[in-house]
């Protein structure tokens, strides 16, 4: 894969992949920048919620389960030294649906997290997850 990534002024970056699709960065104000768009750090942790966010959708839809609704809250700590790398990440899934099978959904959640989300095994943190089911945390 490639991605091209340019300088926009100050401190804004725009990618753009092969998709054709392309991502604005930008730093807070007090970095310099305009404060126009995420972080890089904001947008990986993005990035790592819509690959297993993906994965979760694809893995519950081939297991005959209807999602309602679906997201996810990420949180994260980083390293107090530069390069302040992410140390720990925790992604909580909010699943809603009928008939949302706990053993099912912990299955799929297993699947994404130790087999199918590219974006969390290129991560060098301790990723863990929890979830919800209409709103019961298990």
């Amino acid at each position: 894969m490639k991605v091209e990534v340019a300088w926009k002024g100050k401190m804004a970056f725009e990618g753009k992949g092969p998709s054709g699709h392309s991502t604005l960065l930008d730093a807070g104000i007090d970095s310099g920048g305009e404060d126009k768009a995420p972080r890089p750090t904001e947008a990986l942790l993005s990035s790592l919620g819509g690959c297993t966010g993906i994965d979760v959708v694809l893995i519950l839809k081939k297991m005959r389960m209807s999602l309602e609704e679906f997201n996810m809250v990420i949180t994260s700590e980083r390293a107090e030294e530069h390069p302040k790398k992410f140390t720990k990440i925790n992604v909580h899934y909010n699943l809603k649906g009928q008939n949302l099978e706990i053993d099912k959904v912990k299955k799929a959640l297993e699947l994404t997290q130790e087999k199918y989300c590219s974006v969390s095994k290129s991560l060098n943190a301790e990723i863990t997850y929890s979830f919800s089911i209409n709103g019961e945390d298990y």
